[in-house]
Formats: structure tokens, sequence, C-alpha cells
């Protein structure tokens, strides 16, 4: 539903977040309380008169008017207090509390927290005697010259004196005359640093930190800096003098440090923080804090902001900065100025009428109001800073000229204000006007933006073994937590070849991260390994932001399908190496196997093994050189109607489908042993590949009437006149990899494949006769004529020697079942025997332990089953944990979890999220002898039959359901220890008959948290 957001405020900033607010589709209305002529009446946007100053009132008014969020503008009611009593009242309200609003509030305390916690800034002392603030000013060894009010002044409380004399004059008009009100009860006497000044923002979430383009705010009245201090005549953004490398070092040793300090007192701060710095040939040093948006800042950071703010505002209150940071417009800048009233900052006249300002806004500059009200249907003044023209240009020179403009072409009798804005910039760049990286053509900023976009997607990616950070010199990966035994590591390597130009012609660019990740992952597939991480090389003339991160982000999610980690990678910009637009890739993959898992089983493939097929997507990334050669004969477009593929769609949309990734399907197949060679079918064709995996002295012999054949390599092969051999050596012609195995595997390996993806035996080995081919492709040229889907490889059987390896029935769907463990897993192995059989209803796909290197999981791993470590030790807090187990299980498509001697206690949510879908099993006959020690407590008790229960998990300990149980007599003669190893043998037969009632449907967990019976049998 559309959101109302209020702002408090009235000045020019308060008009700039109302605008950029608005912007977002996401809100319908903008009240601004208490606003000005500019928010009056404004599409979305309107002032309201709620009493800001009443926070009871003002959480009513929210309330009654379904206002879902209010963003503070000025300090005074941060100071106030207002967030506090809002988000207290239940109102969502964006801005520090007033504790941590001291930091702006408080010159004192901001300039004792920054000592605490090593933030640099000037030397300091704080007095409340103006006679000691003089002494101090006369003895420092420092020009102890900067005057400053503790508290608030409307940004009017600092005085920089150019003697003691002078600075101990500032003092007493502070503290005796009360120039500044109580703000001057407490005086702060600075050292004078020398250096430029710049303002550095972020938003922060109390945690981490999103620094904007750092601004410059024109302070002095007149041109060349003269005149007296004001609230600010100007600004502009971004500020050339603050390089990428030095802005990272005040997010670091600033901005973050400062958040970090807060939280640490017990303060979070949560909003804008604003850091007003002086970059001294020591480094930049803290002139101050704002606990806000500055103004005019505000106005030129905000025209910058690419992203929806409302979207920001909801991401910093979340706490979600990390991984979604705001995106800033590149390569522009933004120039504010302010058109002053006469007089100003003294005394001056209101109600001058102001007129031009709708051509101004029609020429594509913004004006913001700040001291204006409506009279007479007309724009009058009704304040010192009255508005400010904010224009956004490629260069500051032009930003600034149009900004000019807009100023001579408002009608504003008497308005003061300055046409030097960002001189200071200009002078920087017209001395520093030498040779940079970015004019060769390198552009450093975008590829730390490029970073910066991808790292939150390369976080996703990680899993057992590695957390996936980029940004480091080289990635970690530890191959025994992600439960690997005895492992021999596999690499490869690959591209997408041109298939990039069809994706650069189409302009389609996230598919390649799933063609460029595929053919790697599929390539270590071919020894039975894991993939365990990926990293990616993506190379440019110039850096296109958004494509690169379109390309990597597709990348990333690839990662994710073939649960390996997105480690690391390389973006290289080489100007004059590759045409505008153009772009190559390439991948590597690692993956792990244990030793005696290794694939191929040269030994073991024999004369009579029957060859299942996987069906590909297509043409996948290989051959697409003679793809593009056949479309240039048949004078086809990427944008014609596809003569191939699904109606409606064009011939590039049709090229362009993934290449499929079949590590998740595969690897407990592959572990199970049941498959002796793998061959990814991908440069080569058929003709090449399926060799690379077998003994020399065997030959191929598929029938490509077995499988279903694309109706894209139909057409190619009559457009292009191809030979059956050049079908066959190029393309992969509908099969994207073929297995080996067994005859007497076949039906198995097939029906568990077939369950997920399109699967048929499409072939078998023989006897390779001398000076034979190695592989012949039977009934190819018809196949492609008649092209449709083929049989069941099960039902329709391959013919060899005269026998007939058919009749395969397709087996239903097994439950894919996860067993949580914490140790030696002498349960696990019984429930790994079970769903070996070939009549079970379960399939146990990933076996996770708390703890690394356990007994457990070498048997899991001996078994071909997926494992993964999820160290208890290395979390925070219980939901964490769980989340992180439930994240894993989701990862490996689990319906049904098993508790064997998983050593955690689950927390509710887990638990209420897997109701029905978690069993246990208890060590006696349940309700009797809940929690631990249960056989000590049979033995004291006197029981004479103990035994074993399998029950679903409830949040109450023991508590759930009862599937299965098993009687286990007490003897006399009977120890603890005695009693529990008949009870562990009873439990080995106990969980696999209950495991097999759940997985099959038999038993199932009814709303009212009783069993379900689906058959007729109930024993």
């Amino acid at each position: 539903m559309a959101e109302k957001v209020l702002v408090v405020g009235s000045g020019g900033r308060e008009h700039a977040l109302a605008w950029k607010l608005a912007q977002s589709p996401q809100i319908q209305q903008v009240l601004v309380a208490p606003g000005n002529a500019g928010t009056a009446s404004c599409g979305k946007i309107s002032n309201s008169e709620v009493s800001v100053s009443n926070h009871a009132i003002l959480a009513q008014f929210c309330k009654d008017h379904h206002v879902g969020l209010v963003v503070v503008g000025p300090e005074v009611p941060l100071a106030a207090g207002m967030v506090d009593d809002l988000t207290a009242a239940g109102v969502p309200c964006f801005g520090p509390s007033a504790k941590a609003a001291q930091l702006e509030a408080s010159k004192s305390f901001s300039k004792a927290f920054m000592e605490r916690h090593g933030i640099p800034t000037a030397r300091y002392g704080s007095f409340t005697d103006p006679q000691e603030a003089c002494r101090y000013i006369r003895t420092a060894d420092f020009p102890a010259l900067v005057v400053k009010a503790s508290g608030l002044a409307a940004g009017k409380g600092v005085i920089v004196a150019p003697d003691q004399d002078e600075a101990c004059q500032a003092v007493m008009d502070i503290m005796q005359d009360r120039a500044f009100g109580t703000a001057g009860e407490t005086v702060v006497v600075e050292e004078l640093l020398e250096g430029e000044e710049v303002s550095c923002l972020c938003f922060t979430d109390g945690s981490s930190v999103s620094p904007m383009p750092p601004a410059q705010d024109h302070k002095r009245l007149q041109d060349g800096d003269l005149g007296p201090n004001t609230g600010g005549m100007g600004a502009y953004c971004p500020t050339p003098q603050v390089s990428q490398q030095l802005l990272q070092q005040i997010r670091e040793t600033v901005l973050q440090k400062t958040v970090d300090g807060m939280k640490e007192e017990g303060t979070p701060y949560v909003g804008v923080l604003y850091a007003g710095l002086m970059l001294t040939k020591q480094g930049p040093k803290v002139l101050e804090f704002n606990c806000r948006f500055g103004d005019p800042e505000c106005q030129v950071l905000l025209p910058l902001l690419k992203s929806d703010l409302y979207e920001v505002i909801l991401n910093t209150l979340n706490g979600k900065l990390v991984s979604t940071a705001p995106v800033w417009h590149q390569d522009s800048s933004a120039v504010t100025v302010v058109m002053a009233s006469a007089g100003y900052p003294g005394s001056y006249k209101k109600g001058v009428e102001i007129t031009g300002l709708s051509q101004v806004q029609d020429s594509g500059l913004q004006v913001f109001h700040a001291g204006t009200a409506l009279k007479g249907g007309g724009v009058v003044s009704s304040g010192g800073r009255v508005l400010t023209v904010t224009a956004v240009g490629p260069s500051l020179e032009t930003a600034l000229q149009a900004a000019n403009q807009g100023v001579a072409a408002i009608g504003f009798p008497g308005a003061v204000y300055r046409r030097d804005i960002g001189h200071r910039a200009i002078a920087h760049l017209n001395l520093h006007r030498g040779l940079t990286y970015k004019d060769s053509g390198v552009d450093i900023a975008a590829g730390n933006k490029l970073v910066d976009m991808i790292k939150p997607l390369a976080k996703a990616t990680s899993r057992a073994g590695c957390n996936a950070e980029l940004g480091g010199f080289a990635g970690l990966f530890d191959l025994k937590a992600a439960g690997f035994v005895d492992p021999i590591l596999v690499s490869g390597t690959d591209g997408v070849g041109t298939k990039l130009k069809i994706a650069q012609a189409c302009s389609q660019h996230g598919g390649l991260g799933q063609d460029l990740v595929a053919m790697c992952v599929n390539d270590v597939l071919a020894q039975g390994a894991e993939p365990l991480f990926f990293l990616d090389y993506f190379s440019c003339g110039s850096l296109d932001v958004d494509i690169a991160a379109s390309v990597v982000g597709g990348v990333a999610k690839a990662c994710e399908m073939a649960g390996c980690a997105l480690l690391g990678g390389e973006t290289a910009e080489m100007p004059g190496v590759y045409a505008p637009g153009e772009y190559d890739l390439a991948g590597f993959c690692v993956g792990a196997v244990e030793r005696g898992a290794l694939l191929p089983r040269l030994g073991d493939i024999a004369e009579g093994d029957l060859l299942i097929g996987l069906a590909s997507s297509g043409v996948h990334s290989n051959g697409f050189s003679l793809v593009r050669k056949v479309l240039e004969r048949a004078n086809l477009s990427y944008s014609s109607p596809s003569p191939f593929g699904k109606s409606g769609q064009t011939v590039g949309e049709v090229l362009l489908t993934p290449t499929k990734i079949y590590s998740r399907l595969l690897l407990p197949i592959l572990r199970s042993g049941a498959v002796k060679a793998y061959a990814h079918i991908t440069g080569g064709g058929l003709l090449e590949n399926i060799p690379r995996v077998l003994p020399r002295e065997l030959a191929v012999d598929l029938d490509a009437s077995r499988w279903s054949i694309p109706p894209v390599f139909s057409w190619l092969q009559k457009e292009g006149g191809l030979s059956e051999e050049e079908m066959t050596r190029t393309f992969n012609c509908g099969l994207g990899a073929v297995l080996v195995v067994a005859p007497l595997d076949a039906q198995r390996v097939l029906h568990q494949l077939q369950a997920h993806e399109e699967a048929w035996i499409v072939g078998s080995l023989a006897h390779k006769q001398q000076g034979s081919d190695p592989v012949v492709v039977r009934n190819l040229k018809h196949s492609l004529l008649n092209v449709g889907p083929a049989s069941s490889g099960g039902e329709m059987g391959v013919e060899h020697n005269g026998g007939c390896h058919g009749n395969i029935t397709i087996p239903r769907k097994r439950t894919r079942v996860a067993v949580l463990i914490s140790g030696t897993g002498t349960n696990l192995q019984a429930l790994i025997e079970q769903a070996k059989r070939p009549s079970s209803s379960a399939e146990i796909v990933v076996v996770i332990s708390n703890r690394p290197g356990v007994q457990g999981l070498k048997r899991a791993s001996l078994a071909g089953i997926q494992t993964r470590v999820v160290d208890h030790k290395l979390y925070g807090s219980r939901a964490e944990f769980d989340g992180t187990i439930d994240r894993v299980l989701g990862e490996f498509g689990v319906e049904l979890v098993c508790l064997a001697g998983f050593m955690r206690i689950l927390s509710g949510t887990f638990v209420k999220k897997w109701n029905g879908k978690l069993l246990n099993i208890h060590p006696s006959l349940l309700p009797s002898f809940k929690g631990v020690n249960a056989q000590k407590q049979a033995l004291q008790a006197g029981v004479r039959v103990a035994g074993c229960t399998v029950h679903f998990v409830a949040e109450e300990v023991d508590a759930g359901a009862i599937v299965a149980q098993e009687a286990v007599p007490v003897l006399g003669s009977d120890t603890e220890e005695s009693l529990s190893d008949r009870i562990r043998e009873a439990e080995h037969r106990a969980f696999p008959a209950a495991l097999e009632l759940v997985a099959s449907g038999a038993v199932r967990l009814g709303e009212d948290g009783h069993i379900m019976w689906t058959s007729s049998s109930q024993s």
C-alpha cells in the first residue's frame, strides 16, 4: 500500500527531502510541517499545520492520518527527543535519539566523545567559567582561537578569532552577554586548524555506515569567502579535494569509528551523521558533528541520489545498509546557490515579492524554498535564507554556470547571493589538472562501485568452508569445515565464447553469469567433485558498471544454484583492447572429491555399460561462431521472431537461454557409486567429449531417436546445410551431460534423474574395433527432421548384443531428507542403509553437523552424501545458528529433517517452521522418562520395559506426536551401559522404520498435533 510520510521542518533542506521522497512510487503523500511556500501544494507534497513541538499531539496526528514514517529535518527537535517520543508511541521515525543527537547538541560532549574513541579532532578545552576559558586561550601552546557555544546556535555559534584578544572577547560575548542564549552556558575553545573544510555525511543503521559523496558548504556571506559567517550561502558536491582513498580513510577513522563508539556506549546512532572536517596536513580532523542533513548540503546531495530515498530510509531503520547500499549518480556535479534577504545575517525585511520561479523550474533547475510564504497568490520572503537554486551538470563548472543563470532569472529585489560557489574546487582542479588514471580510460571509482554492488551478492553465496567476503588479496576455503576427510582438489576454467557477442548485441547480459558458472562447474563434476568456490574474470575497454554488475550478479546467482561460493574475481579495464560495448569473460572453479570417489573409474567401465543422457537447455555455450554464421546466411537478426523455440520469442532470446547447471542434481548420484563416469558435452560436442572419460578400447554407440532434440538444432542443421559430423562435433544436440552406468544400476539412476530433469538411456558401450570411430551416432538425421519429445528412456530401453534393458517404470518422487548430527552418527548409519534400499521413499541429500571433524561426517561422505558443518560456536545467538541451518536445508530442497544425536536445542521459531517435518528419537518409551539420562531414570524407577520412541519434534522437549516405538525388556542384571546398548540396537530399527512411514506419506502430523494415518496399516 502507498505510504504517507511527514517531514518535520520548514527550510530548504526539508523541501529537498520532501521533493526526493515524493519521487518514490511507494509514497502516496508527503506532508511537511510547518513547511514553506514551496511545499504548500506541489503534486504529492503539501503542508500540515500540526504542532511539531508537542510530541504527543504529533504522534496522535500520525496515527489518525495513517502516517507511516516521520523524517525529522532540523537538529532542535532531534535534540528534544522527537524520535524517542514518536518511536515509543509506535510511529516510525527517521533520525537519531536525543542521546545520540548530543554529538551536535553539546559540543562539549562531542569533543569528549572523540577524545575517548581516538577520533581525530582539534585540541580543545571546555569551560563554564569565562575567566578560565580566557586563561586557556592565552596559555595554550597552540593557536586556541576558535570559540564555540557548546549548545545549538542555528549553525552560527562558532567564532574564528584573528588573535587572542578577540578570542577572549568572543568568550565574553557568548558567556556574559549571552549572544547565543543558553547555548553559550558552556564554551569550547579549540585549536585553529589550517586546511580545506569539507562535509562528509553518511547514512548509518547503528552498525554500518554508507557514505554520501563529499560536499562543501560556503559559510561566508560574500564572494571570496569574505563577510560574516552565515548558516550557509551555497554548496557543491562532490568535492574533488576528497579522493576515493581519502573518503575511505574518513569512513574508517571518523564515520565508522563514531558509529562504533556510540554503539559501544549504549547509544546506537541511526539516521544521517554529518562530519564537518578540516583536511589538514596531518590528515582529516573533525571540526563538528551534526545529527542530520546539512542545509544547504542536502540540496546538492539528494539530486545526486539515484536510489529511492524512501527505500534508503527504510533500509537504514531496518539495519539493511550493508546489503542494500544507496546508489549515487556518477560523473555528475551538483551546485546550489542560496538567495538571502538584504541585511542577512543581521536584521532583514520580510514580505518581499519573489517572481520568476516557475520559469527557472521549467529550465530544468530545482528551486528549494526556505524562508518563503504564500501571500495574495504569490510567493514572498519570510526569512533570512529565502531559497536555493540547484543545478546538476556533467562538471562542476557547468553546474555552477547553470545555477548562477537560474539565480539571475529570479526576481528578488535586494537579494544577496554568491557567484563563486565551488571556487575552491575549481582552483583545486586547475592546480591539479595533471593526467589521472581516469584520463587514460581506467575508472577506479567505477571499479570500486562495482565491487560495492556485488559484495552482498557474493556474500549470499557463502557456504560451509568459506564466507565469500570480497576485498582481500586472496580467498580462503576450509576443506575440513566443509566436511571433507581425504579430499583431492579439482579445478576447471572456461569462458562462454562468442555467445558474448549475442548478449552484447541484445543488451541481455544477466544470463551469461549462469553460462560461465555452468561451463566450469559441469567440468569439475567429471571428476566427481563438489564445486566449492568460483572466481570470475571480467575484462573490457571501458567499464560500464551496470552491465558488469548484471553479469557478475548472474555469476553470483548461478553460484548459489551450483552450491559453490563466489570467492573473488578480477575486473580488468583495458582501454584500446576492446571496442566500445565489448567485454570478455572467464571463470575458474575449484572443487573437491574424496579420494575413493574420484571419477572416472576407468577400471570399472566395461562393454555393455549403458549411457544416460541429461537434457540440455539448447545450444548452451559452445558453437556460437557457427550459429552466428548460420544466422548471417539465413538473413536473420537477433530481434527477429524465432523460427525455433517458444512462440513469441526472438532469435536472441532463444539463443541466450542459460546453460544448465547439473551439480546439485548429480552430486548425490555420483557419490552413490552407481555412476562410473560422467562427460560434460561442451566444446567438441558428442564426438569428442564422451571418449575423454572412457578406456581407449571402448566405443560409444548412441541412438539419437532415444532423446529429445531441441528445435534450434534442427533449424541450424537445415539452414546451415551442416553435416551430421559437423553437428555432433560442434553441438551438444540436446544432451548436456552423459553418464556411464552398469545395466543393473541404470533404472535406479534414471529414475533419480527423471524426478528432477529430463533424462533418457541414449546408448551403450561396445568394444572398439581397430580403425573404427570412437563414437557412432545413429538416427541423427532422421531425428533432426522429426524433432519432438522422445519417449521416456526407461520405457524404450537400448538394444545391445540382442539384449534389451527396458521396461522400466517411473518411480514416485523420493522425499529429500536431511540428517542433523553432533557426533558418531550410529543412527545416521541406520538411516543411510534404509535410504539406499531401492524400495525406500527417502533420499538423504545432506548431513549437517554442528561440530567439525566428527565420525558422522565421515560416514556420510563414504556413502556419497553431501555434508555441511554449521559450527554453533561461531554464532552469537541460537536464532542466528538456526537461521543458518534453515538456509542450508533450503539450499538442498530438504522436505524432512531427522535429528540423529543432534545435541543442540532448536529454537521455537525453527520448530514452528518445520512443524510436521522434524523427527527425533528418544531412548525411552515416551511419555515416560523425558529429557537426559532416560536409561538411568528407567533403572531407578524399577520399570520392567524400556525402549525408544521416534516422534515429531514440538517446542516442548520430547513432547511431540509419536510415530513409532520399540520396547526393550529391562533385565535384572542391566546396568545403565548394557541397557543403553540394547536400546541403541532398537533405535537402529525403529528410526529407519519411522523415516519410511513419514517419507512415504503413510504417516503425517495433523493440524491438531496428532498422528494421521493415510494407509490401512497402523503397525
